[in-house]
C-alpha cells in the first residue's frame, strides 16, 4: 500500500463523502435499520450518529482498510450501540448464513470490485424477509451527463479508490439477486457526474 492509499485517501473519501448532502441522504435510510446490522463499507464511520439505537441490536462493520476501522472506532466509542469491526472485502462476509437482520450499503457498491459476488454474499447472511437498504450514487439518466460519467471512470477511480461513477445500482441489485421494493432517485447537490443517487430498500429473491 502506498503513501496516498494509506494516508491521503482515507481522509480525502471522509471528507466528500462526509458533507451535508450525502449527511441528508444518510438521515433517509440509515435510521430504518433494525436488529442485528451488518454495514457494508463503514468507512469512517460517518453512518453510525444515524442508528436509532432503540431498534438496532448490534452493528457489525465490514471494511478492509485499517486506516478507515481506526477512524470508525473512535465515531463507535461515541454510540450505544455495539460495534464490532471486520477487517475484511464485501466478496467475504465472515458471518452465518440468515444472521443478519439489516444488510446497510452507503456509498459502497460503487467501489466494490466483484459487487455481484458481494450481493450474494449479502444475501447468504440475511434473514429470510429481511431487508437490504441502500444509499448509493451511480449512473445518470441524462446522456450528457451519462457521457462525462463514463469519459472520467477511468481517471476517477485511480484517485477515488476504484469508485466507479456509471454503475447501474438498480440494474446492480436485480442482477444480484435482489427485488427492488421501495426505489427514490434523484440529483443531490454537488458535481452532477457524481451526484446522481437511488436509495431504498430490497429484499432478496426467493
Amino acid at each position: 500500500m502506498g503513501f496516498y492509499e494509506k494516508h491521503v485517501l482515507p481522509w480525502a473519501v471522509n471528507l466528500a463523502c462526509g458533507g451535508k448532502p450525502i449527511a441528508t441522504q444518510r438521515g433517509k435510510i440509515v435510521p430504518k435499520a433494525k436488529g442485528k446490522v451488518l454495514e457494508i463499507g463503514v468507512g469512517s464511520g460517518l453512518n453510525l450518529p444515524f442508528y436509532n439505537p432503540d431498534k438496532v441490536e448490534k452493528i457489525w462493520g465490514l471494511e478492509p482498510s485499517e486506516q478507515m476501522r481506526k477512524r470508525a472506532a473512535k465515531v463507535a466509542a461515541t454510540i450505544e450501540t455495539p460495534v464490532e469491526f471486520l477487517g475484511l472485502r464485501g466478496e467475504d462476509i465472515p458471518l452465518d448464513d440468515a444472521s443478519v437482520d439489516t444488510v446497510l450499503v452507503t456509498y459502497t457498491l460503487c467501489t466494490i470490485p466483484d459487487v455481484l459476488a458481494a450481493l450474494k454474499q449479502m444475501r447468504r447472511v440475511l434473514k429470510p424477509g429481511a431487508e437490504l437498504l441502500f444509499c448509493e450514487h451511480g449512473a445518470a439518466p441524462d446522456p450528457g451527463v451519462r457521457r462525462w460519467q463514463d469519459r472520467l471512470d477511468p481517471i476517477w477511480g485511480k484517485f477515488a479508490g476504484g469508485c466507479h461513477l456509471n454503475r447501474q445500482i438498480d440494474a446492480l441489485l436485480n442482477h444480484g439477486g435482489f427485488a427492488i421494493e421501495t426505489l427514490e432517485t434523484g440529483y443531490i447537490p454537488g458535481p452532477r457526474f457524481a451526484a446522481y443517487n437511488f436509495w431504498g430498500i430490497a429484499k432478496a429473491k426467493p
